[in-house]
């Protein structure tokens, strides 16, 4: 038998302007799980896609062998004939299908060369039982919060490697960014089965504590290259060492030291206050709903939000923004004026800005390029930007410029389109287009989500840096360690309500998680 299932060696692979990988070589063990890490921009996803036959043999410099064989795959069909299934970051869902549908789209089961409806249902629900997994099979996706349709691609991927009988690596490309502990623990159950079956798995991952809780090996990349490949076991592998070597410096801190915003309720300063919420109720066709959830967020200070997923983080706030669901009740308040805010456009010329948890959904053009994507929030606020209804350009590009500099944006030109970057400076592009309405109120949701360490690093200072200036932040973020290290104050909601709240004074993750249970 092999002692290498996979070799890449010697990969070379250039985009107009850049070099996305630069003689990268990587090598996986038959029934291993290897973990593959490295700053957004380091080259993972274009290896893997290399790997899988999106970009074909031929436009890549470079050998791929599988069990000692040499492979040129020159379509994504070549791979899985192959024995590779691919979970990418962008998910392949089509949102007008239901959950079974997509499991089974392009094998699904036939009678008489008719779909055989009763049967797909049937099989799909044994599959996601199989994975212990729970999802409304008949429900089109588009109804479902990224979360979930992030389980439903890894349900279709894992169906479709167990139904070819040939499933020697499956890859896994940022699986867990919006899934929740519980859902993390699954997975990681889901791939200790399949290792034990002999199948490979490439674990693409920023949250380094999932690389020793479940890896065997771990390679970084750095800018396009390959740094260093070590077992997860070995006493010398720290996260210290995994961010130096993707980032090429220390982190001393992942979240920057700030003064606290906080004040009691008895003495408030009512000038002080950016954003009041009161009796928010929301009554849509489904949960989550919201129920009489009221607050306030003062200039200057950081409010998080946490609770688990389906607990109404995102609707609470897209509520608010006048982006989520019109029919709701209550009264919301910018600075002390009562508004009524039923589209997102009027939030915006209210001083709000909302960073949505999917940005390649709702925060970007993907095909536009960065200059119209970082200016398409402020058309219409600006002068400078617009006259009579044409747009300026030049004064475009210029403020464009200003923003990827402060925020250091990491692009070729400001005309290249986005979905050329990498997800952490995607996520950037999104952030400068908001910071270029000069918000009073910014709302962000899980803003960290699918990004390295050094990004995150970046995001959380410019948090601390606008709250500095006054600026009031709402922020909702899954990852607990995250909540508690950047907020002033917490929030906790569950099923709708709000649970708890506190001061960020020595609190801690239990004392969330059992308001966020409803306990």
């Amino acid at each position: 038998m092999a002692t290498s299932l996979l070799q890449m060696q010697a990969i070379t692979k250039d985009f107009p302007g850049v070099r996305a990988l630069d003689n990268a070589s990587f090598e996986v063990r038959p029934g291993e799980i290897h973990a593959l890490c490295g700053e957004n921009g380091a080259g993972k996803s274009t290896l893997i896609k290399i790997l899988g036959g999106v970009y074909p043999y031929g436009t890549y410099n470079g050998s791929l062998r599988i069990n000692d064989t040499e492979h040129q795959f020159y379509a994504v069909r070549d791979a899985e004939r192959a024995g590779i299934a691919i979970i990418h970051q962008e998910l392949a869902l089509i949102p007008e299908m239901t959950v079974a549908e997509n499991i089974y789209l392009g094998r699904e089961p036939r009678r008489f060369g008719v779909i055989d409806r009763q049967r797909l249902y049937h099989e799909a629900g044994e599959l996601l039982s199989q994975f212990g997994l729970a999802n409304p099979l008949q429900k089109p996706v588009y109804e479902l919060g990224i979360g979930q349709q992030q389980l439903v691609e890894i349900a279709k991927a894992l169906g479709r490697s167990l139904q070819s009988g040939n499933a020697l690596l499956l890859v896994l490309d940022e699986p867990t960014a919006a899934l929740t502990e519980s859902e993390v623990g699954i997975l990681r159950q889901i791939l200790t089965q399949l290792r034990e079956k002999g199948v490979a798995c490439i674990y693409i991952t920023h949250k380094l504590k999932e690389i020793f809780q479940i890896a065997d090996r771990v390679t970084v990349l750095r800018d396009g290259e390959t740094v260093a490949t070590q077992s997860v076991r070995s006493a010398e592998c720290t996260e210290d060492l995994l961010i130096s070597q993707m980032v090429g410096r220390e982190l001393t801190t992942f979240f920057p030291k700030r003064r606290a915003h906080v004040a009691s309720e008895h003495n408030v300063n009512p000038e002080e206050i950016a954003l009041r919420v009161e009796n928010l109720s929301t009554y849509p066709s489904e949960p989550p709903r919201l129920e009489n959830v009221s607050f306030e967020v003062r200039r200057g200070e950081i409010l998080g939000i946490a609770g688990l997923m389906g607990a109404g983080r995102t609707e609470l706030i897209s509520t608010i923004f006048g982006a989520y669901n019109d029919k709701w009740s209550g009264e919301i308040f910018i600075e002390g004026i009562r508004l009524q805010i039923h589209a997102p456009r009027e939030a915006i010329q209210q001083g709000m800005a909302l960073v949505s948890e999917d940005r390649k959904r709702y925060g970007l053009l993907l095909d536009v390029d960065v200059t119209h994507n970082m200016t398409l929030a402020s058309l219409g606020l600006s002068a400078d930007l617009t006259s009579y209804g044409i747009i300026n350009h030049n004064a475009a590009s210029e403020k464009s410029g200003h923003y990827v500099d402060s925020l250091q944006i990491k692009t070729p030109s400001l005309g290249v389109p986005v979905n050329h970057l990498s997800g952490g400076n995607q996520q950037k592009v999104v952030l400068g287009k908001w910071l270029m309405t000069h918000p009073k109120v910014l709302f962000l949701d899980e803003p960290t989500r699918g990004i390295d360490v050094g990004a995150k690093a970046e995001i959380h200072a410019l948090m601390a840096k606008l709250a500095e200036e006054g600026v009031a932040i709402v922020f909702v973020s899954s990852e607990l360690p995250e909540i508690l290290g950047m907020s002033d104050r917490i929030l906790v909601l569950h099923e709708g309500k709000i649970t708890g709240e506190f001061t960020n004074d020595n609190l801690t993750q239990e004392e969330i998680l059992r308001c966020a249970a409803g306990a």
